[in-house]
């Protein structure tokens, strides 16, 4: 309603109007995400309790609004159906609860292998987003100029949307589910590649910083289409009389967006295990943060810092990629079962059985 508003009053296409509104708030989104770690702990100079607390409170309010507001979206939608279906005099169909929804979801094999590769999916975007300065200023920056770091900052922004434009052709002629998977082993394959090359080949570190983000985050624009297919497989299994699409994304990112939490925190934790490095150490003489310990010096501690943010950098792709292609394998909703399900859903909706439930 407020898009049409909008377009009517400024005469502009309502697609416009829309793509303008997902630019500025990803690039909120974005630019937030990027150096929001970075703020709390060096200008506001949060403790790490305080920070728990907060990425505590932040992941039940983030993993809760969407299902929520999904199941009031698709509660008023079927609701006024109802209303129209009463006005018709057409048999009601049997209602089920949020509580049986969830029981049917919980049998939806697919879903929960998609689930359990998303939620990987989303914690390494949000890895790659949350340490890029911090990989920058540790591999990079005696070795790149502001300029040039900053350029790879851009990249790994823009060219995931670029990349999608041939992804999207791509997905037409492959399907989702090989050029998913294909992402996966490119990711495991450059890592592997990155790992063996070392840190001092410093080329190849720039590429891989940026290309890491930038096919980790094309992967993620992808997986929406998946959760397209899920939502008409629901719809089948369950003989719905209406696809319940809200609900099912919302529940997706009830499952996936811990791990946008996940991220910081796992992050963080690793960095200190392996380096000593504690982005919220402070030195009590100059009450800033300090990456110095208490028995080690700043010189002395660089080298293994490095070593650690390059260790954090390939092994996080590597394992995520491993885990990924595992859970993947077991998805089955693709090529002949997804012709199935989609010519029986436009069955269902040509012809509805005598009782079909919606929720």
């Amino acid at each position: 309603m407020g898009l049409r508003l909008l377009a009517c009053l400024f005469h502009w296409p309502t697609a416009v109007i829309y793509g303008s509104l997902s630019l500025f708030v990803s690039i909120l989104h974005n630019v937030f995400l990027l150096y929001y770690v970075d703020t709390f702990v060096s200008v506001y100079k949060i403790d790490k309790l305080s920070f728990w607390i907060g990425e505590t409170v932040f992941l039940i309010w983030n993993s809760l609004n969407d299902p929520l507001f999904g199941w009031l979206s698709d509660r008023v939608f079927l609701s006024a159906q109802q209303l129209c279906i009463e006005k018709l005099s057409v048999p009601q169909e049997k209602r089920i609860t949020l509580a049986e929804y969830l029981q049917q979801l919980s049998r939806h094999r697919n879903f929960l292998w998609f689930v359990c590769m998303n939620l990987i999916q989303v914690f390494h975007c949000h890895f790659n987003s949350n340490f890029f300065p911090l990989f920058l200023e540790h591999l990079l920056s005696d070795q790149i100029s502001v300029s040039t770091g900053s350029f790879l900052l851009g990249v790994s922004y823009i060219a995931p949307h670029l990349n999608n434009l041939y992804f999207l052709s791509l997905c037409r002629r492959c399907g989702v589910y090989a050029v998913v998977r294909g992402l996966f082993f490119l990711k495991l394959a450059l890592s592997v590649v990155m790992l063996l090359a070392g840190p001092d080949q410093v080329y190849l570190l720039c590429i891989f910083i940026a290309s890491n983000r930038v096919f980790t985050e094309g992967t993620c624009k992808l997986l929406n289409l998946v959760v397209t297919d899920l939502v008409d497989e629901d719809l089948v299994l369950n003989r719905r009389k209406q696809a319940a699409s809200a609900l099912l994304f919302g529940m997706v990112a009830l499952v996936t967006k811990p791990g946008q939490t996940f991220a910081p925190l796992i992050g963080t934790w690793l960095l200190c295990a392996y380096t000593g490095y504690d982005i919220f150490q402070r030195n009590p003489l100059s009450n800033v943060v300090s990456a110095q310990p208490k028995l080690e010096s700043a010189a002395a501690l660089e080298p293994t810092l490095r070593q650690g943010c390059f260790y954090l950098l390939v092994f996080v792709p590597i394992t995520c990629a491993l885990l990924q292609l595992l859970s993947w394998s077991q998805f089955s909703l693709h090529g002949k079962r997804l012709q199935r399900v989609k010519a029986q859903r436009q069955s269902l909706m040509q012809g509805q059985a005598p009782e079909v439930k919606t929720i």
